[in-house]
């Protein structure tokens, strides 16, 4: 006998829309900034990057309280960082929602944004030279480094 209730998500965790670019004196990057500031939050957003979960999953897959993972999930969810994907049930029947990433890419760059013209013309210059999802990739894993090198000390 087929569920009544889907238990499972179709959600993904591909990211659709345009980049958005985060100057250092933006009041949003000031919002996303303290948002991933603890360690527990970025570990959510790491997750939610692998996989759409619910904060049940979330918990479990990271030895936290149900508690806590709400928390970070509100905060993250409030700067945009990830949204609710989708509905799923629980196997009493309870309403779960399913996080997962923004699908708007953000780029965070560490000038004004009076700096803003001229980054854009070099991401364009960049981005006819080697593609843009050579540039997504290269700016997620140099920004993965930097977050496990400051993790570390």
């Amino acid at each position: 006998m087929s569920r009544l209730l889907p238990t499972t998500t179709n959600a993904s965790t591909e990211r659709t829309g345009d980049p958005s670019l985060l100057c250092i004196d933006d009041d949003r990057t000031s919002d996303v900034l303290a948002a991933l500031s603890s360690e527990t939050a970025r570990d959510i957003f790491r997750e939610l990057n692998e996989r759409p979960l619910t904060a049940a999953a979330l918990a479990d897959r990271l030895d936290m309280s149900i508690q806590s993972v709400s928390y970070h999930l509100e905060n993250l969810s409030e700067t945009g960082l990830i949204d609710v994907a989708d509905t799923c049930y629980s196997e009493k029947g309870r309403e779960m929602d399913v996080y997962a990433v923004s699908d708007e890419p953000l780029v965070l760059f560490l000038g004004t944004e009076d700096d803003q013209p001229g980054l854009r013309v070099a991401f364009k210059n960049l981005a006819v030279a080697v593609g843009p999802v050579s540039i997504l990739i290269a700016v997620w894993e140099t920004l993965a480094r930097y977050v496990g090198d400051s993790d570390a000390a």
